[in-house]
């Protein structure tokens, strides 16, 4: 586990994702890992904190998510766009040895049994909420989240902080065909809110 990984309150966890970063979904089921990016993740709900997802129904986490009715959702670095890239165009179904031949490292959290992606910046166990309809016919998932952490190097006091990090530790954005940005500067209103 990562020293720097500190665990974020969950009615700040939304602010993980809010920013619209490519992530990386993984699941386990039956002695089977997978780790697959997705572009399309959203925050739903603070209070109890809730995200939706899109799995295609080709994907075999959404299998392995379906099994087990838990995943995680994580926030992939800069320094990880290869890998973010080798998980998104490969499948477990046609290759085995996947996550190896895309060089994930996975470790392991006390009472989640769920494969962890090292050096991500954030992640967020999730529970699915059953909607059979909308899984099926659009392919989206609910989730409650039910624990968060975050790298403390670049996200600290419920807020990101990408303008002092290292810029390694900036999220990934895929707009198509393999083509990503990276968050870009911030822009701030003044605000009386926290």
């Amino acid at each position: 586990m990562n020293e720097h990984m500190k665990s974020v309150e969950l009615h700040k966890a939304f602010r993980l994702i809010n920013h619209g970063p490519t992530v990386l979904l993984s699941a386990r089921h039956a002695g089977i890992d997978n780790v697959m990016a997705v572009a399309w993740c959203c925050g739903l709900d603070i209070d109890p904190p809730k995200l939706t997802v899109v799995v295609d129904q080709i994907a075999q986490t959404r299998s392995l998510i379906e099994a087990t009715g838990h995943f995680l959702v994580q926030v992939p670095t800069v320094a990880q766009l290869e890998l973010t890239r080798e998980v998104g165009t490969r499948t477990l179904y046609k290759e085995p040895n996947k996550l190896e031949t895309a060089g994930v490292s996975t470790f392991e959290m006390p009472g989640h049994d769920l494969p962890f992606v090292e050096g991500c910046s954030a992640w967020l166990a999730c529970k699915l909420m059953s909607e059979p309809h909308i899984q099926n016919t659009y392919d989206l998932f609910i989730a409650e989240i039910t624990a968060a952490w975050a790298d403390e190097r670049v996200f600290r006091d419920g807020h990101w902080h990408f303008e002092t990090a290292d810029p390694q530790w900036r999220s990934l954005h895929h707009v198509a065909g393999g083509h990503f940005y990276a968050i870009g500067e911030p822009l701030s209103v003044a605000s009386g809110a926290g």
